[in-house]
């Protein structure tokens, strides 16, 4: 598991880590759409945006009672990424939980333009979004 506020080693270009971070990076538009998107399906806003990689790479619905109880079952482990969620502001920024091999990664970022501004742009719904995402995940992770 990664753990906040213990030094790591910077992830090899196999890892699921540097996969994740590759994807994002080159997918940021398409991202920030989903997040809003779903952002915008949420009646409580209690849930997270995450992403799966195992079977094979899907987005998922993280409850808040969920991300407490892995907190919670990690020692605590996971509270800096308990901060982010409370302050998250999806107006602004991305933000989504990885998933793999036991493993958690944040994926936080601002975009060039803001979400509601990429799901404009983009035209599409989350749920082509979300299925165009996941294709391109199984074509380019190898997990």
């Amino acid at each position: 598991m990664t753990i906040l506020g213990s030094i790591q080693p910077e992830p090899d270009e196999k890892s699921w880590q540097y996969q994740l971070d590759r994807f994002v990076e080159n997918n940021q538009q398409e991202l920030a759409a989903l997040a809003w998107g779903f952002y915008q399906e949420q009646t409580e806003h209690d849930n997270t945006l995450g992403i799966d990689l195992l079977p094979t790479p899907h987005f998922i619905s993280c409850s808040r009672d969920a991300l407490e109880k892995l907190n919670k079952s990690v020692n605590n482990k996971l509270q800096e990424i308990l901060g982010l969620v409370d302050g998250y502001q999806p107006e602004q920024e991305v933000l989504m939980i990885g998933f793999a091999n036991n493993g958690v990664k944040l994926i936080y970022f601002e975009p060039e333009l803001t979400p509601p501004e990429c799901f404009q742009t983009l035209g599409q719904n989350i749920s082509s979004l979300s299925e165009k995402l996941e294709a391109k995940m199984i074509a380019e992770m190898k997990i």
